[in-house]
């Protein structure tokens, strides 16, 4: 194969790769599932459960003092303040599909969205 032809079928090769990448990657993102429930966890132990439906700020109490401030509005969780030292839960997106979180490690705070007609799994 001359190397014009080649070079040629590699670029139809990555752009192939990279068109069937970006699909999967949209598909993915349009099957998530809408949550109902944002559930709060404090070093593993459940402390808070929300539905997403409904309007209201909560006060988080980090592990080890601390805190956050998560706002539930218009369907979506989104840590709005936090007085931890890097503060990157406040810079994360607003969540709202089944699945997705929000984590503040210095305070040990997990927020998850859940839902709860999620199948069940059958494992043989």
């Amino acid at each position: 194969m001359r190397p014009g032809k080649r070079i040629r079928a590699d670029l139809i090769l990555i752009g192939a790769l990279l068109l069937a990448a970006g699909a999967l990657f949209l598909l993915r993102g349009a099957v998530k599932k809408s949550g109902e429930h944002v559930v709060v966890y404090r070093d593993g132990d459940r402390i808070a459960v929300c539905s997403l439906q409904e309007d209201k700020d909560l006060l988080l109490e980090g592990a080890e003092g601390g805190s956050n401030l998560l706002r539930i509005r218009d369907g979506a969780a989104d840590m709005i303040d936090a007085d931890c030292p890097d503060r990157i839960c406040v810079y994360m997106y607003p969540i709202s599909k089944a699945g997705e979180t929000i984590v503040c490690l210095p305070h040990r705070i997990m927020v998850c969205i859940e839902s709860v007609s999620e199948p069940e799994v059958d494992i043989p």
